[in-house]
């Protein structure tokens, strides 16, 4: 019996440990992931390397494989906010724990403040930034172009899609009501050289790095004067140590019209005008679609060389770019040329860092012309003349000749205007720095910079009489000539000490700082040529006895900027963080006693997701409060030589007769104002950066509101003692701007081969005319109105916000087929003053108090997507247009809309809210595929990536005319649309290669 127990007993021990044995060998593999304080993380992608298996972590965070037969795996695991993490996991392994390293590149990324650069997570002021890679791609001519939709606060537009015609900007909304300069557009600086928006025309689209917009005050308060409307830097590729790299980039497009008016064909005309009682001499029998004669479709290709490398402390990168545009107009067209090269060189052990940058440039514009067309009362390009044309019109005379019709006052032929007229300008650009920094001792470092830049333009018009434009049939040809001249001076050298000790950070900067700019131009006009061959090329061939007052002119101006600065940064802890900086100004173009302008600003964050209490949740992964103040100024509205007056010759009668000879009529042409002093703003930002769930779902808020000071503008006086004229330069007024923003981006998929992240941003922005008057001389400009803009129907008014509609609302039509308004007097014509006047009706206001874009990304494999949706509202735009194109009164002299004719109008005597409309929309502004082809059988190529892109694919919008993208255009836009160019829809394929 005991030796039968002892036999089963050890057959069961023995199958035991079969069992155990054979569980042994199909147990899964398993692990956990944690993250750095042990935390489990549900959701991370755990991959096998070599195979397409891949799971996903549990509520505990744990995982597992099968065996398979397999001793060993090998698996990469990934999530949101944590480097990616190799693990070898052995069949002996238990439950292996592994703990996920927390991502610190987007806190540690570098971002340009201005002067200099700060980590990210050491950020105190609002500043958007956003690298290459997240530009926007396909067929870009200029950088901003790239950034459209891309930040918070900052409306890009282009107001049409002529070639070389450069996109609008603003920052958080109108700030200065000059009307002079562009005192609206903010500061751009490309690598420390600073200058306006055509300084962007000098950076080739591919060689740009970051772009990184400085928004609020306390972070633009560092440039003074330069930046009350916002700072755009530029930071462009640089060379880097190995071996060295050639890329070249290339794209092709195809632009094609997509928005047009609709209005009568020939037989719809013929039949409408006949029964509005047209006579039938204005029928000339012919069927002309003058909008599909004057347009075509547009090609644009850009072209890119660039190489660089480095090695012992010696890095350079060079590039070579071309840029050739064909417009979808007739006679536009557009060529651009930019050689760029960088050097930087280390010396003495590598304390001394020496960088120059060597910048040319070749822009060669032909502009479609813009003349008075017909009887439209406005300034029209070539497409609003091809609607304004009668389609019964022919083209040629049965001689060959350009029709016109003598019956019709300054009747004007848009085909032979677009084919006869032309409208060059050509530009010579040329920009170098040279950038030296020494680190002296033990934190303490010194810097020296300075940059030269240089532009010649020269533009040469000729009117041929064969264009059939009135003036030039006249004079028999009109030939222009415009030369400007440009050079720009700027020097800083500074002192930086930074030091830490136990968890303090501080470290200052002071800066001196001179800048000189210098402009001259001259102007010259000729009339009367025997022929066309010279062109404006000989105005000395014109007659003599045409020439005019004003044909002759030049100019030469100066302005200089001196400037004492620094900025202070205190950190404790890495949670607290101060930046205090102050700038002081000195600038030529002010009054005696205000030459100097004081801009002060400070700001304040806490990281509080670096606290103790944060250390036990899991929601929060990055939370941090910003607190901001700061002053600006202003210069740009203002002329060189603003606060003295000027002497010259009469406008209006240039000339006397006395004793029968011809006498030079001198008077005063300019006011003096010894007490002209600096345009200041002052803004206040509270900001807050978070990011949720291990930095999947990331965003930004900002709260702001800014004041601006001591408007300037070019106030109406008496003709009293002091003054001499009607106008003078002073500072009276203030206007005020409140905003909201906020952008976002959550990352709803990130493993190692795919991700997706939807993004976007919105701004809400509300701005009011606070006062109007001011003491200008010991005058009192004492008013609560002011025309904004050339419209004549929006104003400054006090308490509302800027460029209000102060309109006469549309009543209906009397049986003369004349409009009525409301509260129309008895003489039914309305009076045209605004103040006190009950017929007008505030109808809206010019600029938008809302825009939004979404922005999402996605990516598999070796291929990428992107896309971009981009919108605006709450403004509204008078459609001139569309008014002139309806009075039924023109259909004799011109064509009509076919809504016109249903509308039932003959004539108006004012301007109404019947052309008031609502400029909200929203644009399909961008979708691009891309694919990296894997090339390892060529040996000489690192990367080969192709691309299709296509840009304003479609547009929502109520608005009736050609696009609602027309209210930033110009300074003050009286948020009219008289015609633009044509917006366009660009279908483009790209080609990117590296070679080894």
């Amino acid at each position: 019996m005991k030796q039968v127990y002892l036999f089963k007993y050890g057959l069961t021990v023995l199958l035991l440990i079969c069992a155990i044995s054979v569980f042994a060998q199909n147990k899964p593999f398993t692990g956990k992931v944690v993250d750095e304080t042990n935390q489990p993380l549900p959701g991370a992608t755990v991959r096998v390397k070599g195979t397409e298996q891949s799971t996903t972590t549990d509520a505990k965070g744990v995982f597992s494989f099968p065996k398979n037969g397999q001793s060993a795996i090998d698996v990469t695991i990934s999530f949101v906010g944590y480097d990616l993490m190799e693990k070898v996991i052995t069949a002996n392994d238990a439950t292996l724990t592994i703990e996920l390293v927390p991502n610190q590149k987007s806190l540690n990324e570098v971002v340009v403040i201005g002067y200099g650069t700060s980590k990210k997570k050491d950020l105190t002021g609002s500043i958007s930034s956003v690298s290459a890679k997240d530009l926007n791609p396909g067929a870009v001519s200029q950088p901003l172009q790239q950034l459209v939709g891309k930040a918070a606060g900052v409306d890009i537009s282009e107001i049409g899609s002529e070639p070389g015609v450069p996109l609008s900007i603003r920052i958080r909304g109108i700030t200065s009501i000059s009307p002079e300069g562009t005192p609206n557009d903010p500061l751009v600086v490309v690598d420390g050289i600073q200058g306006g928006l055509d300084l962007l025309n000098q950076v080739p689209p591919t060689e740009i790095a970051t772009i990184d917009i400085l928004k609020d005050a306390s972070a633009t308060a560092i440039y003074g004067s330069r930046g009350a409307s916002g700072v755009v830097l530029v930071t462009t590729k640089h060379g880097t140590d190995g071996k060295t790299t050639v890329e070249y980039t290339e794209n092709t497009s195809v632009d094609q019209l997509t928005r047009q008016l609709h209005e009568l064909n020939a037989q719809q005309w013929s039949t409408d005008a006949a029964a509005l009682g047209v006579d039938a001499s204005a029928n000339h029998g012919s069927n002309t679609d003058w909008y599909n004669l004057l347009t075509r479709t547009g090609v644009t290709q850009n072209h890119s060389l660039a190489f660089g490398g480095g090695a012992n402390g010696f890095n350079y990168r060079a590039s070579l770019s071309a840029i050739d545009q064909t417009g979808v107009v007739i006679n536009s067209n557009y060529q651009k040329y930019i050689g760029n090269v960088v050097l930087s060189q280390k010396a003495i052990n590598d304390k001394l860092t020496l960088t120059m940058n060597i910048n040319t440039g070749i822009n060669d514009a032909n502009y479609s012309p813009s003349q008075d067309v017909g009887n439209a009362a406005f300034m029209s390009n070539t497409i609003t003349q091809a609607y304004i044309a009668r389609p019964t019109d022919p083209v040629f005379n049965t001689d060959g000749s350009y029709y016109i019709d003598p019956n019709v006052f300054h009747y004007e032929n848009p085909y032979a205007i677009a084919k006869t007229v032309i409208n060059k300008v050509d530009q010579n650009q040329f920009l170098t720095s040279f950038r030296a920094n020494l680190d002296i001792y033990k934190g303490l470092s010194a810097g020296w910079f300075g940059s030269w830049r240089k532009f010649d333009q020269n533009d040469g018009q000729y009117l041929p009489p064969q264009s059939t434009i009135t003036d030039a049939i006249t004079y028999n040809g009109i030939g222009t000539i415009y030369n400007e001249h440009h050079d720009e001076k700027l020097m800083d050298i500074n002192l930086t000490y930074k030091t830490d000790w136990g968890k303090n950070h501080f470290d200052a900067s002071a800066y001196y700082e001179y800048q000189a700019i210098y402009q001259n131009g001259n102007n010259e006009i000729g009339r009367g040529f025997i022929n066309n061959l010279t062109t404006y090329n000989a105005l000395q061939l014109g007659t003599l006895s045409d020439v005019q007052s004003g044909d002759i002119s030049s100019f030469a101006t100066q302005r200089r900027l001196i400037s004492y600065f620094g900025r202070a940064n205190y950190s404790y802890d890495n949670k607290y963080y101060l930046t205090g900086t102050f700038r002081a100004d000195g600038s030529t173009v002010f009054g005696a006693d205000h030459k100097f302008g004081y801009f002060p600003s400070g700001a304040a964050s806490w990281r509080v997701d670096q606290e103790d209490f944060m250390k036990d949740q899991q929601t929060v992964s990055s939370l941090k409060l910003r607190l901001g103040y700061g002053v600006t100024g202003n210069q740009a509205g203002l002329l060189p030589n603003g606060s003295i007056a000027e002497f010259g010759l009469n406008g209006s009668s240039p000339i006397v007769y006395f004793g029968g000879q011809a006498i030079p009529n001198y008077t005063y042409t300019q006011n003096a104002n010894p007490d002209l002093r600096w345009e200041t703003r002052e803004e206040t930002d509270l900001g807050l950066d978070f990011g949720l769930f291990h930095d999947r779902l990331t965003g930004t808020f900002d709260a702001y509101t800014s004041k601006t000071k001591n408007l300037l503008y070019d106030y109406s006086v008496p003709l009293i003692p002091p003054f001499e004229t009607t106008t003078v330069y002073g500072n009276a007024g203030t206007l005020q701007n409140r905003g909201l923003e906020l952008s976002l981006s959550y990352q709803v998929i990130k493993t190692d081969k795919m991700t997706l992240t939807l993004a976007g941003n919105g701004s809400l922005l509300q701005n009011k005319v606070l006062s109007l008057s001011g003491d200008i001389e010991g005058f009192d400009a004492n008013t609560n109105y002011q025309a904004y803009g050339g419209g004549g129907n929006a104003f400054l008014i006090v308490g509302k916000p800027i460029g209000t509609f102060l309109i006469y609302k549309h009543a209906g039509v009397n049986a003369q087929g004349v409009e009525t308004v409301v509260n129309e007097p008895a003489n039914g014509i309305p009076n045209g003053a605004v103040q006190n006047n009950n017929e007008r009706f505030d109808e809206g206001q010019v600029e938008p108090t809302y825009n939004y874009a979404f922005t999402p990304s996605f990516t598999y494999g070796n291929f990428d997507a992107s896309m971009v949706w981009r919108g605006q509202g709450g403004n509204k735009i008078f459609d001139g247009l569309r008014e002139d194109l309806s009075m039924l009164q023109n259909i004799g002299k011109q064509n009509v809309l076919q809504s016109a004719i249903p509308l039932g109008i003959h004539s108006s005597p004012v301007n109404s809210d019947e052309w008031l409309e609502s400029g909200a929309f929203l644009r399909f502004q961008n979708l691009s595929f891309g694919y990296k082809i894997n090339v390892p059988s060529i040996k000489f190529i690192s990367s080969l990536r192709v691309s299709l892109t296509g840009q304003n694919l479609a547009l929502f919008t109520k608005y009736q005319g050609g696009d609602p993208e027309v209210n930033v255009s110009g300074n003050n836009s009286s948020g009219a649309d008289y015609g633009i160019y044509p917006r366009t829809r660009t279908i483009s394929a790209g080609l990117n290669v590296i070679l080894k």
